[in-house]
């Protein structure tokens, strides 16, 4: 993993590893760069991560120094599963020859420098099979000379599907749960909840380091009683499940983990179409607004909360695959695909 800190690919990765350990597949988890909060997070998981740890954002990164460091670490292994480019590339030029190598990527390349294309190109020579955790995902790598047929839909596991909601919430209640950071879009739900009529309580679940701004921006626009901040909570579905709305104004999005939660739940969830959210939320499964439109954001949020439109069902038929144990099956099935003695074409799983 090229950094390991709370959030949406760590929590898929982690998951997947406790699912197998529970079926005798033991891992080791190398990680790039690791926050104290993705430490606790390893460590409730089962993980004991060791961590290169020389900073840097590996997530976007082709560092060879962080490939010299893996060589040794993975000259003993059977198969690498490789979490964000900067990890895959790195495997890419550290694992031994023969040892089946696993990409995932989870988000959008969003090069945050300079995009990375003979790399990128160098990397994907040596990867076996390409989870892309959305469509532009997908599309980049195959763009770069993936062989098609070594790509897979990413799939993530979900838990909170079945969490009973907690007493004593507010009702009516908007919840936002995720990362406090710029991609994740809080900002924009604050700028809507201001232009409601008659905003209810809205729960903020998550942390990050947007917080003092968004305290200070919930200052500014005198939300102090409508607004409050819950930071990281273990059990997300317990505070979405009976919720009014479930907001997730999402500048990037692969893959939403809570949206599935709270489509599970039956609550109403509004998306925005930025890459792979309008596959989660199409078909009527939920409400997609523009991005960056807190304006319009806030009309599917009256929409919403005014009962404009039927309140849905859980969609458990959509959501039952992101169980932690189907997803686990589509990544062993993988694994003893790869390590068979004699790996026919891949067969389209996931």
């Amino acid at each position: 993993m090229a950094k390991l800190e709370p959030g949406g690919a760590q929590l898929s990765m982690l998951r997947v590893m406790a699912e197998l350990r529970g079926r005798g597949i033991a891992s080791e988890l190398l990680c790039g760069w690791a926050s104290a909060e993705g430490l606790e997070l390893a460590r409730r998981h089962g993980a004991e991560p060791t961590i290169w740890g020389e900073g840097g954002n590996l997530q976007w990164t082709p560092d060879p120094a962080f490939a010299d460091w893996l060589q040794p670490r993975l000259a003993q292994t059977d198969l690498i599963h490789a979490h964000m480019f900067g990890a895959w590339w790195a495997a890419a030029h550290a694992a031994p020859s023969g040892t089946p190598l696993v990409a995932s990527e989870h988000n959008q390349y969003l090069w945050p420098d300079r995009p990375y294309d003979a790399e990128m190109r160098d990397g994907l020579d040596r990867v076996d099979v390409f989870f892309a955790h959305g469509p532009s995902a997908r599309a980049t790598v195959l763009e770069h000379g993936l062989v098609p047929d070594r790509v897979r839909t990413g799939i993530s596991p979900v838990v909170g599907t079945q969490d009973r909601p907690l007493a004593g919430l507010p009702s009516p209640r908007i919840v936002f749960a995720g990362r406090l950071h710029a991609d994740k879009g809080p900002d924009i739900l604050l700028s809507a909840i201001a232009l409601l009529r008659d905003p209810p309580q809205t729960l903020i679940l998550g942390d990050g380091h947007l917080r003092p701004i968004l305290e200070e921006q919930v200052r500014e626009l005198g939300l102090q009683a409508k607004v409050r901040f819950l930071g990281w909570v273990p059990n997300p579905g317990s505070y979405i499940a009976g919720a009014s709305v479930l907001a997730i104004p999402s500048r990037d999005e692969s893959f939403s983990q809570t949206a599935i939660i709270g489509l599970a739940h039956g609550v109403p969830v509004i998306g925005t179409d930025v890459d792979g959210f309008p596959e989660t939320l199409g078909d009527g499964r939920g409400v997609i607004v523009p991005p960056e439109d807190p304006n319009a954001l806030a009309v599917a949020l009256e929409v919403v909360l005014n009962e404009e439109l039927p309140r849905p069902r859980p969609q458990r038929a959509f959501t039952d695959a992101y169980e932690p144990a189907r997803v686990a099956d589509v990544y062993e099935a993988t694994y003893r695909h790869l390590l068979s003695p004699e790996p026919t074409a891949l067969p389209a799983i996931a």
